[in-house]
């Protein structure tokens, strides 16, 4: 049982990938997505799914920290739905306040030069959001 975590942009989404018993996250890529072009990186996400034997989806859910929902978080709740429609595989929001921000901390700790962060921000992101949820469940 594989489960993919996305961390969903404006202009990327950051992969991630459970270990095969659901313990830990590893970052798989950043996929290009453009969301002012409604192109959403479906095709790439699709031979992820079948690559990894994928069965269900845990995508960030930027909230505002008084708990509210503004627009970078409907945008998770559309991308949501556009992956219950085109897997039909169990999809699951998970609170990712934060998470940019952490990840960004660890990487600057990490010495990573500010290119290179820019490079891998998402997909740590998206593996800081599926480890949450992995760690939530075991």
């Amino acid at each position: 049982m594989r489960i993919m975590g996305l961390d969903v942009g404006t202009k990327t989404v950051g992969v991630a990938i459970s270990d095969a018993l659901g313990w830990t996250a590893q970052g798989i890529e950043t996929v290009k997505i453009d969301e002012a072009q409604e192109q959403f990186g479906l095709e790439r996400i699709k031979e992820l799914v079948k690559e990894y034997a994928v069965t269900a989806f845990v995508v960030g859910y930027p909230k505002n920290m008084n708990n509210t929902v503004g627009p970078r978080g409907e945008a998770s709740e559309r991308y949501k739905a556009l992956l219950e429609e085109t897997f039909a595989l169990p999809v699951t929001l998970w609170d990712e306040r934060l998470t940019t921000m952490a990840a960004e901390r660890m990487l600057i700790e990490a010495d990573v030069s500010r290119k290179k962060r820019k490079q891998v921000i998402d997909k740590m992101a998206a593996v800081m959001i599926l480890q949450g949820y992995l760690d939530s469940k075991n």
